[in-house]
Order: structure tokens, then sequence, then C-alpha cells
């Protein structure tokens, strides 16, 4: 028998994850790791388990999280949105929670493109008079 699954996507910065959620006792799996073993910092694992914490749903579901690109805060930040969308999924009735605390929004910040003639986005090589 399948079991039901809630699939959600995160992505932030360059970063992006494919969150599967299914009932379960709880287990976290981030590229087939734990979610200690693969972020390595308690702040980031603190950001993955938000929507959960807000919602008051840890330990209901197991999560599988495919993620690749980006570093680990922004990899972080997607897995991050990817649970609480797929939350949203599993039951609507989580959405003004999760609204609330802006686990819903996508963060449109990036990296900004370099610009020819400079060293990066803005930086300039320092300037000689003579």
């Amino acid at each position: 028998m399948a079991q039901v699954q809630f699939n959600g996507t995160g992505r932030r910065k360059n970063a992006v994850a494919r969150v599967r959620l299914v009932q379960g006792e709880g287990r976290m799996l981030v590229n087939n790791k734990g979610l200690l073993e693969y972020f390595g910092k308690r702040t980031l694992e603190m950001i993955v388990k938000q929507p959960l914490e807000t919602t008051e749903t840890v330990g209901k579901f197991d999560i599988v999280a495919l993620v690749h690109g980006g570093g680990t805060t922004g990899q972080a930040g997607a897995v991050r949105l990817g649970i609480a969308r797929a939350l949203l999924k599993a039951d609507a009735t989580l959405r003004p929670a999760l609204k609330r605390a802006g686990f819903l929004t996508r963060d449109p910040r990036m990296k900004e493109r370099r610009k020819y003639g400079l060293k990066k986005a803005r930086k300039a090589s320092q300037f000689s008079k003579r």
C-alpha cells in the first residue's frame, strides 16, 4: 500500500530543495544524511525545523529532502521553504501560522552579477592618479 506523501519545492539564492513529507515519527534526512550530520551547525538545524515548531507538527512527519546548489545557509533556507509548502499541502489550516511567521515567502535576494571593468559587482580596482 502506498503511503500518502506531500511534496514541496524550496529555493533560496542558488540552492534548490525538493522536500517530501511522509507520515512518520519525525526522522529528517537531507541528501541521505541526518540533519545535523549534513548541515553541521545547530543554527541551520533550527532554521530547517522552524515551520514544524511553528505549526506544532514536530514528530508527525518524516522528512526527506534532496538539495543542490548554493551554500549551507542557502540550502537550509531552501529546505525550510520546501517544508512549509509541503505542510501547506498536508493541511491547509496551517496557512495563517506559516504566513504570519514568513515561511511561505520566497526570499528574492540573489547575488548581484559582475559588471565588466570591475573586479566584482561593485568593487573597482584602486584608483591611481599617476
